[in-house]
């Protein structure tokens, strides 16, 4: 969430933010510093009526102790009057507040200096390639076509126990799917990441924290009796461990790794883009998240940026980065990586992982500040997928298979016990 101090002394700077985002309602802007406005004229009001009182409730001592027994009755009269209007003051308070905070929630982050802008997907900067790409040719076989040949994954078997978008994983699918998310905590904790192993549900609090309320509220998966949602990502509940914290700076930088199910309800998805594993209601993923001073976030993001891209070379998959536009950032990030690996049988990029500077956007929400110099201010958070599995599962399958099989690569055959799949 961005402040309203800083709207109001960037007002320029953030109105051209927004503008790369193809924002559709820069008023709120304006509106945001009307309502702070409003709120300081009740509090000042207020305060100055509690300081009336204050007065007149010394005065009324005095009189008392003088023996001023009717001067003393007509001060405490004017008390009542001051009580009533400071009773109206603090509702009037209450409301300017909320209705500050509910516009100020409505403001996306404003993207680092960087990012282009841009309308979409199309107009995001291709930043590295690794190999050109082509097409595996006539007889390739997609994901879906080669989990049934090989008994990975039923698709059809998913849709009788729940529904579209939750398939499942049987034999060498199933253990293929646990040899990737051992390989990415592994290396994500050779990289200086605590693994946590956080829940999988988590409070509305918690989704204003990370800025996935009010933004995607739709999207989530929402347990109405118990007020819980199932969470779209591990980074929420793991950011969330550190709402309403104060860290040390000795402490600095937080790195943490988490596994988990995700859970999204791709509310109009449908069509052959989404087939197979290239679009899931639940699916696995690794999460990197990481807590850092605001001058060190950037280099942070690059070193994320390089730890993910490790992890595909291992894979042994072609991939690319992008960094994403501001029309196609999403809500709270100030810049954001994006990586896609080719599948070959698709003939079409995947993308596999997002890495996410937010800069102070989720710590102001959460309230995640640190001490410096007898002082605190608030962090920057930053998170990746370390990664998503679905779409590197379909690409691993399609990009490796031979007539003899699907054959694993190197470092994920270490952790499955099997180097092919025939």
């Amino acid at each position: 969430m961005l402040q309203v101090n800083f709207l109001r002394d960037n007002k320029e700077r953030v109105l051209e933010g927004l503008e790369k985002r193809n924002f559709k309602q820069p008023e709120l802007v304006e509106e945001a510093i009307s309502a702070d406005d409003n709120r300081k004229k009740f509090q000042f009001e207020l305060d100055q009526n509690l300081s009336e009182m204050n007065k007149i409730s010394k005065e009324i001592g005095m009189l008392m102790a003088q023996g001023n027994k009717e001067g003393a009755e007509s001060a405490k009269s004017k008390t009542a009057q001051f009580k009533e209007n400071s009773q109206t003051l603090q509702i009037q308070l209450k409301e300017a507040e909320a209705r500050l905070q509910e516009i100020l929630y409505l403001i996306p982050n404003i993207p680092y200096e960087k990012v282009i802008g841009g309308n979409g997907a199309d107009d995001n900067e291709n930043i590295f390639q690794s190999h050109a790409v082509e097409g595996l040719g006539e007889g390739a076989i997609p994901h879906w076509d080669l989990a049934k040949k090989y008994n990975l994954i039923d698709f059809e078997l998913g849709v009788k126990i729940a529904g579209a978008g939750f398939p499942v994983y049987f034999g060498k699918g199933a253990r293929l799917q646990r040899a990737l998310v051992q390989y990415f905590l592994d290396k994500n904790v050779e990289a200086g990441y605590l693994e946590v192993n956080p829940p999988h549900v988590v409070n509305e609090a918690s989704g204003y924290g990370t800025g996935q309320l009010p933004d995607k509220e739709g999207q989530m998966y929402y347990s109405e009796e118990d007020k819980l949602y199932l969470i779209p990502t591990a980074e929420v509940p793991v950011t969330n461990l550190y709402r309403d914290v104060l860290l040390e700076e000795k402490d600095l930088p937080v790195k943490n790794t988490a596994f988990s199910q995700c859970y999204r309800r791709e509310a109009g998805s449908y069509g052959a883009h989404v087939r197979g594993l290239n679009r899931l209601h639940q699916f696995e993923k690794v999460e990197i998240v990481r807590i850092e001073k605001p001058e060190n976030s950037y280099a942070a993001l690059e070193g994320m940026v390089k730890h993910v891209e490790s992890l595909l070379q291992d894979l042994e998959l072609p991939y690319r980065i992008l960094r994403l536009c501001g029309g196609d950032t999403s809500f709270a990030a100030a810049m954001t990586y994006d990586f896609e690996v080719w599948s070959a049988a698709q003939e079409k990029w995947l993308e596999v992982s997002s890495v996410s500077n937010f800069e102070t956007f989720q710590a102001t929400r959460l309230k995640c500040r640190y001490k410096t110099e007898g002082k605190s201010q608030f962090v920057h958070t930053l998170n990746g997928s370390a990664m998503a599995l679905p779409r590197i599962m379909a690409a691993l399958l399609e990009n490796n298979q031979t007539e003899e099989g699907i054959r694993i690569p190197k470092k994920i055959a270490e952790y499955a016990k099997f180097d092919m799949i025939s």
